[in-house]
């Protein structure tokens, strides 16, 4: 990959202006255009970096065969959405199902004697939670929610189940709201992109992450753009001397990327 004076994250944020300039931006900088690379190759990178786990759900949100059929062989997709995945589920809102997307056998997710909602208010502790949670389908999530309506769930039940990537944000918005609760999910990894380029660091990760999204979760990557284009013109726009400060900056520094961007425009505006 061409990582961009030492970064791909540049390349992401030289998206967000316009291209003539961003052009001539890269031509003082010495950097090429970004390396297009393979859904495969791509998905290596992303393995070798720190991300969110909403990450898996923002790719499976393209609802790509090709995509979908790296992810099925990969050993960080749960079991849940393998399963999903064999069954044709369109995870972006898309309705209807989707022609098988892999070939492979489905994992073995045995249902206890009580069923699904059964085997959730059972649990009695985040381990047998997380194993009931497991269970939930696709197909379940309506029934789940209109048990807790009937009678709440147990709370690590409601919890595991808030913690998984696919739960409907409905379902999760009926488990809680509360600020305490946002910040157990943002530590959880269970965020949305404008939050997350808000206040994830380091931004060499962050960025990184996002270059690759715009292959593998273009639509997520264009929403987390659109929440920094308005500070990426304001503060950097195109002046090679701001952007040249963020390349140098970008590898160690250690705040968000909203602070990387606001430093690099008043570092180059006090060298002018």
């Amino acid at each position: 990959m061409n990582r961009g004076n030492g970064h791909p994250g540049v390349h992401f944020l030289l998206s967000l202006i316009d291209q003539g300039d961003a052009a001539a931006v890269r031509r003082r900088l010495g950097i090429g255009e970004q390396e297009v690379l393979a859904v495969e190759h791509a998905v290596q990178w992303l393995d070798r970096l720190r991300r969110p786990r909403s990450v898996l759900l923002w790719i499976l949100e393209e609802d790509d065969p090709a995509t979908n059929r790296v992810l099925f062989q990969h050993l960080d997709t749960p079991d849940t959405i393998k399963r999903d995945i064999l069954r044709g589920v369109p995870f972006g809102g898309t309705g209807g199902r989707l022609h098988v997307l892999a070939h492979g056998q489905a994992p073995e997710i045995p249902v206890g004697p009580r069923g699904v909602v059964g085997g959730l208010r059972e649990a009695r502790t985040m381990d047998t939670a997380r194993i009931a949670a497991r269970v939930v389908g696709a197909d379940d999530w309506t029934d789940v929610a209109e048990a807790d309506r009937a009678e709440p769930l147990p709370g690590y039940a409601r919890w595991a189940l808030t913690e998984r990537i696919d739960c409907p944000p409905a379902v999760r918005a009926q488990f809680g709201s509360h600020a305490k609760f946002t910040h157990r999910l943002q530590r959880a990894g269970i965020v949305e992109p404008a939050e997350y380029v808000e206040v994830t660091r380091p931004p060499q990760e962050v960025l990184a992450v996002l270059g690759l999204g715009v292959l593998l979760f273009p639509r997520r990557a264009r929403e987390a753009g659109a929440a920094l284009a308005p500070l990426v013109h304001a503060e950097v726009g195109v002046d090679p001397d701001a952007w040249a400060v963020l390349a140098q900056l970008l590898p160690t520094f250690a705040g968000t990327v909203p602070e990387l961007v606001r430093t690099s425009g008043a570092v180059a505006r006090v060298r002018g």
